[in-house]
Parts: structure tokens; C-alpha cells; sequence
């Protein structure tokens, strides 16, 4: 393994501890199973997996 598939490895655990998907894992899937649907940015995912997990139809709030 290459240092920089490690070091990848290590960020998409530590995203996974703390509630955040992985974009690599968004854009395998997005291929093998969306492969005519435009693909979000990095940015826009990042966006919208926070506005998911911490909005979730609450208006923002946790609890």
C-alpha cells in the first residue's frame, strides 16, 4: 500500500467516527449505480452531508 492510500484510509475513518460520509465511497457508488446522473463536486457533498446530519428537517437544531 502506497502512503497515500493509508493516509486516505486513515481520513475516511476519521470521517466515519465523527458522522461524515466518504466522497471516494459517494463517487463508487454514484458510478456503479447512477452512472447518467450528474455527479456533486466535493464541496457540494461536504455541504450536503452537513445539512443532512446536523439541520435533518429541524431547522438546524440537535435535539
Amino acid at each position: 500500500m502506497v502512503l497515500r492510500d493509508i493516509l486516505g484510509k486513515l481520513a475516511d475513518s476519521a470521517r466515519l467516527m465523527v458522522g461524515q460520509s466518504s466522497y471516494r465511497a459517494y463517487l463508487e457508488h454514484h458510478a456503479a449505480r447512477h452512472p447518467d446522473a450528474p455527479v456533486m463536486d466535493e464541496k457540494t457533498f461536504f455541504r450536503e452531508r452537513q445539512l443532512a446530519r446536523y439541520q435533518g428537517g429541524k431547522g438546524g437544531r440537535c435535539c
